[in-house]
């Protein structure tokens, strides 16, 4: 597990291969990945969009921006956290992914970034 604090909002991430997909006569490889947003400040905050960078192992670079997280803006209260699962396709077996969250705290009414730390996906056939 990937962890990292920002702000008082701690980031934790899971990843698992998921298997191949063929898709436009290529192969792909699918990684899903579960995170948790444990809300440690003493403020409400809500999640407003995501910016990902998406790397493959010949250093590909995708950038994926977006409101929320799957389809939701989720208000975090002090001492609960939300955890949501989602997933990517690679053009190799080996990659990572990195970005942050655009939140906003209510007590402040100002908008932060919220890190999401470098996790890394690989597909158990692909280590040594």
């Amino acid at each position: 597990m990937v962890t990292q604090i920002t702000k008082g909002i701690k980031i934790s991430v899971l990843t698992s291969f998921e298997g191949t997909y063929f898709k436009n006569y290529k192969i792909h490889f699918a990684f899903s990945y579960q995170i948790t947003i444990d809300n440690q400040s003493k403020d409400s905050v809500q999640l407003n969009s995501r910016h990902w960078e998406i790397y493959d192992a010949l250093n590909n670079k995708e950038i994926v921006d977006g409101e929320g997280v799957v389809g939701k803006k989720p208000v975090i209260k002090p001492g609960e956290s939300h955890t949501y699962s989602s997933g990517c396709l690679l053009s190799s077996p080996i990659g990572a992914m990195n970005g942050f969250y655009n939140m906003i705290n209510f007590t402040s009414t100002k908008s932060f970034k919220v890190i999401i730390p470098t996790f890394k996906f690989s597909a158990p056939f692909a280590l040594n």
